[in-house]
């Protein structure tokens, strides 16, 4: 009986043993299982987050380009609508003059230009400053370079306007005189159109001349890449002259070169 009985428990606890074994396993099985699916979930939300962040990297890359092309383009419309004010002030003075008037200023400047091209006197006396007599007043000598600088002949207007310093060394024509050299000078030789843009500024600073001539150098200056030296045109313009029309194209200059 006893070893019946010892025999028959040992049975039970034998069962009891593979009943347990088996239901781990299978949650163990299960286990796995949920672990395979989570990183594969985890796998996936990783996957759309790189995504994410590459559009997001390609929309900022985009604005940026955008904004750059923005500025440049703020910066040419600026340059652009300079040079259609000049362009309207130089209209403006051309047909303020009647017709007769422009016949006669042309005359009086091809005489002048004979005049500089005639071979000098074999008397030797130096040349003494100031008006001949029968010479043409500043005002007369400064229409008609400028309007030799409109049709395009520079250098005869150069002429003209360094005769006019020369003979009216006081004018109040003189500040004008320099400022329109340098234009003349703009597109052919910038150094030269920079040296008389000073020469406005540091002679005659309380004439209106010398703010759009420091704008002018500010633009001297981005067109030879020197965007500090610009800067510190602009800056000087908005400072010294800040009611002038230049100071407020030197503002949205500023802002196209990002201050």
């Amino acid at each position: 009986m006893t070893v019946r009985y010892w025999a028959g428990a040992l049975a039970v606890l034998g069962l009891a043993a593979c009943a347990s074994s088996g239901d781990v396993r299978r949650v163990e099985s299960e286990v796995a299982q949920l672990r395979a699916e989570s990183a594969r979930r985890d796998s996936a939300r990783a996957a759309q987050l790189g995504e994410l962040v590459q559009l997001q990297r390609r929309i900022s890359d985009s604005l940026a380009a955008t904004r750059s092309a923005m500025r440049s383009l703020r910066g040419d419309i600026g340059n652009d609508l300079y040079s259609i004010q000049q362009q309207m002030v130089q209209l403006q003075e051309l047909t303020g003059q009647s017709q007769q008037r422009l016949s006669e200023l042309h005359t009086q400047l091809e005489a002048r230009g004979a005049q500089l091209n005639a071979p000098p006197s074999d008397s030797g006396a130096a040349a003494q400053p100031g008006p001949a007599a029968g010479a043409a007043s500043a005002d007369q000598m400064y229409d008609a370079s400028l309007q030799q600088l409109r049709r395009g002949s520079a250098a005869t207007a150069r002429s003209g306007l360094s005769e006019l310093l020369k003979t009216y060394p006081t004018s109040e024509r003189a500040p004008d005189a320099l400022y329109f050299i340098g234009q003349s000078w703009a597109t052919e030789n910038p150094d030269s159109a920079r040296f008389y843009y000073n020469e406005v500024v540091r002679t005659h600073p309380e004439s209106p001349r010398a703010a759009s001539a420091l704008y002018n150098l500010g633009l001297l200056a981005e067109r030879r890449k020197d965007n500090a030296g610009a800067r510190e045109s602009y800056q000087r313009v908005i400072q010294k002259y800040p009611k002038s029309d230049e100071a407020a194209l030197a503002k949205d200059r500023l802002k196209s070169l990002g201050r």
